[in-house]
């Protein structure tokens, strides 16, 4: 039997423990404005979630009927002990418990209307590396997502060393493989790093990789990063950017040789670019899919819009998600990007990453309702043009376009 017939995926990388006091929401100002020095901020109960792609995506996944491995580290103490709690006796066996180390927590600042912050502590995930993933127990997977080098150290040390052998092994083991990272932070060690050659050693071995827009453009080319953030002034940055951007970016990074790019876009939903039939063809001994749907495909899907709000923690994890169990079921790639988008769209309903994830056939559902409400999205670059039918933006360098 095919592997990609189970649906069974593993999910490494950085796993932390989310602490998100509940803000008002009908809290109004700016983020200096509500928390200027020596204010008493009155909040809401305090939400306890696991955090990071371990956790979020992981256990999204699990939620929409795929048979997760989670491949994480945490340290023997009491956030230890709660993140092992939060994702369940069935999944805690498989993450590595480690004496003397702290657990990595995060402390989430989401106030109403305005991004998230976050004070962090890296702990566990800063000792993480190649060795701590269980490659035996890959080979009777279809997938292997690894989330988050950018804030585990040994990862990024190097010029990437370590996460290039890691998912070297992990193609050997013969497996779909995806990468998604962070925006890194400018003044940290992982914002200092040169992430180009990083790239150029780790692509060769990702068919998939789901960064948003602001992290690629952070790590490949700083100057547009810088542009759009100014451009966007108090407004979302993602606003800023335009399809030419995500187009250039996903050319190069297919240019380092990964087969699929689907770039998160945020309120915009998803940008994917995909490599010619050849590339995709070589991942068909893991994944049972239509190459022929996948190749050369330029597309653009909104997300829909969110009347309940309760936080966008985990969002983007979220709609990863979404996309990859639609990959690992054989959805063309229009379907894929919306069940990404309702996932997402899921996400955000509640204040914690997960609890708004619905079960498979629901989102199915969801996605099968062209009258569900869309946020607004304009696609003015040259060559693009919109099938309202699908609710998609066709563009330039669409093989389907082009041949229809």
């Amino acid at each position: 039997m095919n592997k990609a017939e189970q649906h069974k995926a593993m999910v490494a990388g950085h796993i932390c423990l989310d602490i998100t006091p509940v803000f008002n929401p009908d809290m109004k100002g700016s983020f200096s404005t509500i928390l200027s020095p020596g204010k008493l901020v009155n909040v809401g109960k305090a939400v306890l979630s696991t955090g990071g792609a371990v956790a979020n995506t992981g256990l999204a996944l699990a939620k929409l009927g795929v048979d997760v491995l989670l491949n994480g580290k945490v340290g023997d103490d009491e956030i230890g002990d709660v993140i092992k709690k939060l994702v369940g006796p069935q999944r805690a066996p498989s993450l590595r418990t480690v004496a003397g180390q702290a657990s990595s927590y995060s402390v989430v600042l989401a106030l109403p209307g305005i991004d998230r912050v976050f004070l962090h502590n890296p702990g566990t995930n800063d000792t993480f590396t190649a060795a701590d993933v269980d490659y035996n127990a890959l080979k009777d997977c279809s997938l292997f997502h690894f989330g988050y080098p950018t804030l585990m150290k040994q990862f990024y040390a190097d010029q990437g060393d370590e996460l290039a052998g890691m998912f070297r092994q992990a193609k050997q083991a013969g497996v779909v493989t995806s990468l998604d990272v962070t925006l890194p932070d400018p003044g940290s060690p992982s914002g200092q790093v040169n992430w180009l050659p990083i790239f150029r050693k780790v692509l060769p071995y990702v068919d998939i990789f789901l960064p948003s827009v602001e992290e690629i453009a952070f790590m490949l080319d700083r100057r547009v990063f810088e542009t759009r953030k100014a451009q966007a002034g108090d407004a979302d940055p993602v606003l800023a950017y335009t399809a030419d951007d995500c187009s250039r970016m996903s050319d190069q990074l297919m240019d380092m040789g990964v087969a699929v790019v689907a770039i998160k876009n945020g309120i915009r939903g998803y940008y994917l670019r995909t490599a010619g039939p050849e590339r995709l063809g070589a991942m068909r001994q893991c994944v049972d899919f239509d190459v022929k749907s996948w190749a050369g495909r330029q597309l653009w899907s909104g997300s829909y819009r969110a009347d309940q709000f309760g936080s966008a923690t985990g969002a983007g994890d979220a709609t990863i998600a979404g996309f990859l169990t639609a990959f690992l079921k054989g959805l063309d790639p229009v379907t894929s990007l919306k069940v990404a988008n309702t996932v997402g769209w899921q996400n955000v309903r509640s204040v914690d990453a997960i609890s708004g994830i619905e079960d498979w056939q629901t989102t199915l559902q969801m996605v099968s309702d062209s009258a569900r409400p869309m946020n607004p999205l304009t696609i003015q670059d040259a060559g693009w043009s919109y099938r309202p039918a699908q609710q998609v933006y066709y563009g330039p360098s669409d093989g389907q376009q082009q041949q229809g």
